[in-house]
């Protein structure tokens, strides 16, 4: 049975390592081939340490970390990850920003995402936001590292009502499999309204 359990700003601190670790193991797969370092991670996480107002809930088997998801006010966030709603006019205090939910192979199916979800949307709710918001990584249906059998998360998404808005994307660099350098990845944002 996990344990999940809420932290904010500098309370995930003393986890920010195994979170890294987790990020780099759960997006090394199909469809980000993520190949990152945990020096990255340090400073990519450090937002989530900054913001007051984040939330990070981790899933804990024993004190190994499992599972992850995070948010944050996206006023919070960095300049990257505003760029589409600025130049789209949204308000950016009014909307929250959902970064990964993340669990490894053997401990999904069990309703985790479901709770990780669950979680992030009621710490939205709490905060007063009017939007959430997450992106995913853009794949041809044809990318030769897809695996056979291999389901996109969309019809999930869409379970909890999030629309995927085409016209809101991002632009984010990262070294993948096979690469042996840095190159840039497009990410659409889907978006949930609450008020």
């Amino acid at each position: 049975m996990l344990r999940l359990q809420n932290f904010h700003g500098s309370e995930l601190e003393p986890h920010l390592d195994g979170l890294g670790a987790l990020r780099i193991a759960v997006f090394r797969e199909y469809p980000y081939l993520y190949d990152g370092s945990l020096d990255y991670e340090r400073e990519y996480l450090r937002a989530y340490l900054k913001s007051k107002d984040s939330l990070v809930v981790l899933a804990f088997d024993d004190d190994r970390v499992v599972g992850a998801t995070t948010c944050l006010p996206m006023l919070d966030e960095g300049p990257e990850f505003q760029a589409a709603f600025v130049n789209a006019g949204y308000d950016l205090s009014t909307i929250c920003y959902f970064g990964e939910s993340i669990l490894l192979p053997d401990y999904r199916g069990q309703g985790v995402g479901k709770a990780f979800f669950t979680r992030r949307e009621a710490h939205v709710q709490a905060l007063g936001m009017k939007l959430s918001t997450f992106c995913a990584v853009d794949r041809p249906a044809g990318h030769p590292l897809r695996p056979a059998g291999y389901r996109p998360l969309d019809d999930f998404w869409r379970s909890h009502g999030y629309v995927k808005h085409p016209e809101l994307q991002a632009t984010f660099v990262w070294k993948e499999i096979g690469e042996k350098v840095e190159s840039p990845k497009t990410l659409t944002f889907w978006v949930k309204k609450w008020q």
